[in-house]
């Protein structure tokens, strides 16, 4: 059961909005999940329900106009919202990877894929210079998040402001009275930012300040100690070489000459592998990863362009890249949407084969209800930047409660079925100006008054089983899922068994 695992990553209660020419587009609203070690959490929904912004946000690659207006995500102990850009540079690619959807778009297509490959290992490739930013890393981190608290705290507020300024200005047929009013309101806001700007840097730059002499006692001990490393690894390597030299010296056969000479080359070769990745080393763990991930010939793949391949062994290249660091998390936003059913099972199959032999935790994104029965452990189902249905794979398929899981597990097809596929009525609504209540109401035909007045908290099912629908609640209504639904339902997953 997950519950026994090892929490890995939480996200607690995340709300994220961006900032529009239209207006604050509520993109997020109060997303709560865990993930355990070595699961698969798939999360699934319609294009524009706040999945992928949710993957960005716990990746740190949200656009400029992107506003966290609350929550938090723990990752190891530490909330991935207020550390800096040096530790996310740590954490980014190296614990956390991603896979994107479009793999041609991810490669550069004037570059041959080993340098590709290559690329993050020889860009961090001096092991000298690791091992001084590792002694200092505490110290540095603990300087620079205190620096990035302050500025985030400050940048929220500052968002915070223009967003009310911006909605405040956009109000129609406002009276002069009104008008002023708003005014009034706005100055007072200015001045609270300012107050509360002011009296942050304070409080932040006093701890940064002392912080900040720590770090310099620690670099100069660091600095020390690996410049003590680079002169024993170095004399240890000139001992090495002159005794080899002088047994080649007294050498007489061309054999025992010819045999000394490779021993000074792996000599050398040690020194270096011990002060840098060399090109050589960088190659030969590319080769490695690429036939890890299946592609075939990797020696002569390896120098070849991303048009050479197909669209599969692109995204197997993807996949490689994300690999290189070893992460454990991998978040897969849509791996497999420009792909072929018979290429997406491929796809599929490798990430699983990957999770299981590395014991990965994976996030994946995805809207294919076909591809969430053969990756997920758990699964979350997004609608208008909620969660509104979470459990367990087996949950989710054959326990379905929201009214929105069964118009989403309706559209599977099937063969044996003679009902027509039964489409979502509707669109998804305007998120700048989300519905009262439940945002599924509009388009559900179980929808009760209630909907469309309160937003309806999560029902508990079980442990691990909620839903947020006032089809739940005790005074409700007796409604089941529809008989033809629970039917496709049962064709489908009994086909894909077998």
């Amino acid at each position: 059961m997950a519950e026994k695992k090892e929490k890995v990553l939480s996200v607690n209660n995340l709300v994220i909005n961006f900032k529009t020419d239209n207006g604050i587009l509520k993109a997020v609203r109060n997303v709560s999940f865990d993930l355990y070690q070595g699961e698969t959490l798939c999360i699934v929904g319609e294009s524009g329900s706040g999945k992928s912004v949710t993957s960005k946000t716990i990746m740190g690659i949200l656009a400029n106009n992107a506003i966290i207006a609350d929550g938090n995500i723990i990752y190891r102990g530490e909330n991935l919202l207020e550390i800096s850009e040096d530790e996310f540079y740590k954490i980014r690619g190296h614990k956390i990877g991603m896979i994107f959807q479009d793999p041609l778009s991810s490669l550069n297509p004037i570059v041959k894929i080993g340098k590709q490959i290559t690329e993050a290992m020889l860009i961090n490739s001096d092991k000298l210079k690791t091992m001084y930013n590792d002694l200092i890393s505490d110290d540095l981190i603990r300087y620079k998040n205190t620096l990035a608290k302050m500025n985030i705290a400050i940048s929220t507020e500052r968002k915070k402001l223009d967003a009310l300024i911006s909605e405040t200005r956009a109000k129609e047929g406002r009276t002069a009275q009104q008008r002023a009013a708003d005014k009034a309101l706005i100055k007072q806001k200015k001045a609270e930012f300012k107050a509360f700007e002011k009296k942050t840097r304070e409080e932040y730059m006093g701890k940064a300040k002392e912080y900040k002499a720590i770090l310099a006692e620690t670099e100069k001990k660091a600095k020390k100690e690996v410049a003590a490393y680079k002169a024993q690894v170095t004399e240890e390597y000139k001992a090495r070489q002159a005794e080899i030299k002088g047994k080649l010296s007294a050498a007489s056969t061309k054999e025992e000459k010819d045999a000394l000479k490779k021993e000074l080359e792996l000599a050398k070769e040690d020194l270096d592998n011990k002060l840098c990745i060399t090109k050589a080393e960088a190659k030969r763990r590319a080769l490695e990863i690429m036939k890890e991930v299946g592609i075939p010939e990797p020696e002569r793949r390896y120098n070849q362009y991303p048009f050479e391949f197909s669209g599969g062994m692109r995204q197997r290249i993807v996949i490689a890249i994300a690999l290189t660091a070893s992460p454990e998390i991998l978040i897969c936003d849509e791996p497999t949407t420009a792909l072929d059913v018979t290429i997406q099972a491929q796809i599929l199959e490798l990430i699983n084969k990957i999770k299981a032999e590395r014991n990965l935790s994976c996030i994946f994104i995805t809207h294919d209800l076909g591809v969430v029965a053969n990756m997920a452990d758990r699964v979350a189902v997004m609608y208008a930047g909620k969660i509104v249905e979470y459990g367990t794979s087996d949950e989710i398929f054959f326990e379905p409660k929201h009214p929105y899981t069964w118009a989403l597990l309706s559209s599977i097809p099937d063969v044996d079925s003679k009902e027509k596929l039964e489409a979502i009525p509707g669109t998804p609504p305007n998120m700048i100006h989300p519905p009262k209540g439940d945002a599924f109401a509009i388009r559900s035909k179980y929808a009760m008054n209630i909907d469309f007045r309160e937003e309806p908290p999560f029902f508990k099912l079980s442990d691990t089983h909620y839903a947020a629908t006032w089809l739940l609640d005790p005074h409700a209504p007796k409604v089941e899922m529809p008989k033809i639904v629970s039917e496709r339902i049962k064709n489908s997953l009994e086909g894909g068994a077998q």
